[in-house]
């Protein structure tokens, strides 16, 4: 069967990268809240990956556009600086390890300008791999990894069905750290629920803290149709935390974590309320920013629902 080219989903930091898919979909398709859930994965054939790079290096040094190539190549070729890449898709990580090196190598001498290589991955995919490859990846300029922790709590991980628990990921998280490769952990504000929202946020902070990680980025929890997550609320077995119960939940993460140097982050679409800096250093005048939020309580401080997104 023909790769089908996904639509482009990636991190916010990586809005300068160019795109390059590996894979279709992710290896964990059965997490109830994503738009992954229930979709097949597909493999990229290593030949039509590197076609892609050649293309793109045609294009950047002779702006020679070849026949049958998809357009959408040449619309992010037409606007990269030539530093960052992307592999998408949800989890490139599952590339066959071998070709994922042979694509790294060659990314590295047909476009020699590369300075960062990035990708999403799950923890069961690290897992898999172990310290000195992930060093060879490194080398090969992998240099940050995107990871999913969603919750501390297991029994929230669980119900999501994440397949793995915190610490697995605290685990795959420390290795990739050992490896020299950067980690960016996130955590979705609202997946406990109201009522588990207090054992939520305390678990988190804690598995963030033990993960030490050089970026967080803060999500809330939204609903994609046709996921699980989605019927569930439908049917009142999921209920949304309020505006101000995520802002809550936010403050008391920041509260209770503790980093060495870590860049915190709630830009993200998702989010009621935006709030970033260096912890620790920030940590005082990120608290009292959402502190006075919350007492104020004035919902145009908040991010309107129309203007949320994924």
């Amino acid at each position: 069967m023909a790769f089908i080219r996904p639509e482009i989903i990636r991190p916010p930091s990586e809005w300068r990268s160019y795109y390059l898919p590996l894979t279709a979909g992710c290896s964990n398709n059965t997490c109830t809240f994503c738009n992954f859930w229930g979709l097949k994965l597909q493999v990229r054939d290593i030949e039509e990956v590197k076609q892609e790079i050649e293309a793109v290096r045609l294009y950047q040094e002779k702006h020679v556009i070849l026949p049958g190539m998809p357009q959408i190549v040449y619309a992010l070729a037409g606007q990269w600086d030539g530093k960052q890449i992307f592999l998408q898709d949800g989890d490139a990580l599952v590339y066959p390890l071998p070709k994922l090196k042979e694509i790294l190598a060659y990314i590295n001498e047909r476009l020699p300008d590369v300075e960062r290589i990035a990708a999403y991955a799950t923890a069961n995919d690290i897992l898999r791999i172990d310290v000195e490859d992930l060093k060879e990846l490194r080398r090969l300029k992998l240099g940050i990894l995107y990871i999913g922790l969603e919750s501390g709590d297991d029994d929230v991980l669980k119900r999501i069905g994440k397949n793995m628990s915190a610490a697995q990921i605290i685990t795959a998280v420390k290795r990739v750290k050992e490896a020299g490769i950067f980690t960016s952990v996130t955590g979705i504000l609202g997946m406990g629920g109201p009522e588990g929202s207090e054992k939520h946020t305390t678990a988190t902070a804690k598995a963030l803290t033990e993960m030490d990680p050089e970026y967080v980025g803060a999500l809330t929890v939204s609903l994609i149709p046709g996921t699980p997550l989605y019927d569930d609320f439908q049917r009142g077995k999921f209920k949304l935390i309020t505006p101000f119960e995520s802002v809550k939940e936010l403050l008391e993460i920041i509260k209770k974590s503790s980093f060495t140097n870590c860049f915190f982050s709630s830009m993200h679409a998702s989010n009621y309320f935006s709030v970033r800096g260096k912890l620790p250093t920030d940590k005082a005048r990120m608290v009292r920013e959402l502190v006075e939020v919350i007492k104020r309580g004035d919902p145009g401080s908040l991010r309107p629902e129309f203007l949320r997104g994924l």
